[in-house]
């Protein structure tokens, strides 16, 4: 006899859906209706059609602004990833120092993102912070609010500083999942460090690697408070990303629309690449149940 289907247990998931309709879809819908179209105020539109892409696409204030983002995430991925992994090969596996070195690394991800830019503000100041204040002592020309290049190190240490400990948890958390036969058939072997590190956990640890090298490119792609409270962009535009300069557009010069379609090409380009490592992650599930 065929059981009646309940389908009430609908009406649960009903405020979630209500919730994501009125904080993401209904935004969403707004920008594009901003993206192709222009206005002067009491909401009076007219169409734009493709003309503020068109107009972003030729800006060189937004290729400007992408390749330092395309910089800034490679450097971030090419330190970050093979540090975090070092960090987790050499943590202490069990006991009470595997226990405080997991607490330890996790401190850094607690701080909210607005101190962390604070916190890194105040240390690299030349007159008051250790940082700033110990290279001048060492005879160091260093103004992260004058010197292009001292702003960008001054990020990238604080985004390494702040953001490493993820990678080191998720690798960390890969090889305890390695079982021991493999390291007991590694020694009957005689397998050499870098064998056992190449050929058992390095493959062991893909699926993890992969997770962690898209959530730091995400997230190193969409970086905006962090910088904006430590340099504002500057000096110049050397650090304005674009987070920032899509900001500027939206809220500092009041350009709704190219700063509409801008924001959806922003969204776009995350979206591509986030399906890019879905896709690959996916293909690596595959091959390893096999």
């Amino acid at each position: 006899m065929d059981k009646t289907q309940n389908n009430k247990a609908w009406f649960l998931v009903l405020p979630v859906l209500l919730l994501v309709a009125f904080s993401a879809v209904l935004p969403l819908m707004t920008v594009v209706n901003y993206a192709f179209n222009d206005t002067f105020g009491q909401n009076e539109f007219f169409w734009e059609g493709l003309g503020w892409f068109e107009e972003m696409v030729t800006s060189d204030r937004l290729h400007d602004a992408l390749g330092r983002q395309i910089l800034f995430s490679g450097i971030i991925l090419l330190i970050e990833v093979p540090l975090g992994i070092f960090i987790a090969l050499n943590m202490p596996g069990k006991g009470f120092w595997g226990s405080f070195c997991l607490v330890l690394m996790a401190l850094p991800l607690l701080i909210p993102f607005n101190v962390v830019g604070t916190i890194w503000q105040i240390f690299g100041r030349v007159d008051i912070g250790l940082l700033g204040h110990g290279l001048a002592a060492l005879g160091i020309d260093y103004n992260y609010t004058n010197d292009p290049i001292d702003a960008w190190v001054t990020l990238i240490v604080m985004d390494v500083w702040h953001w490493t400990s993820l990678v080191a948890l998720l690798a960390y958390a890969g090889l305890q999942s390695i079982p021991q036969a493999y390291y007991q058939a590694a020694r009957i072997d005689q397998a050499t460090r870098w064998s056992v590190f190449r050929y058992i956990e390095l493959p062991k640890m893909k699926g993890v690697l992969l997770i962690a090298v898209l959530l730091r490119f995400m997230d190193s792609f969409m970086i905006y408070t962090e910088p904006f409270v430590l340099t504002g962009g500057g000096p110049g535009n050397s650090t304005t990303f674009l987070s920032i300069d899509l900001a500027k557009m939206a809220t500092g010069q009041f350009d709704l629309g190219p700063a509409a379609a801008f924001s959806l090409m922003y969204f776009c380009v995350i979206l591509l690449i986030s399906w890019v490592f879905y896709t690959a992650m996916t293909n690596l599930d595959r091959e390893e149940n096999r």
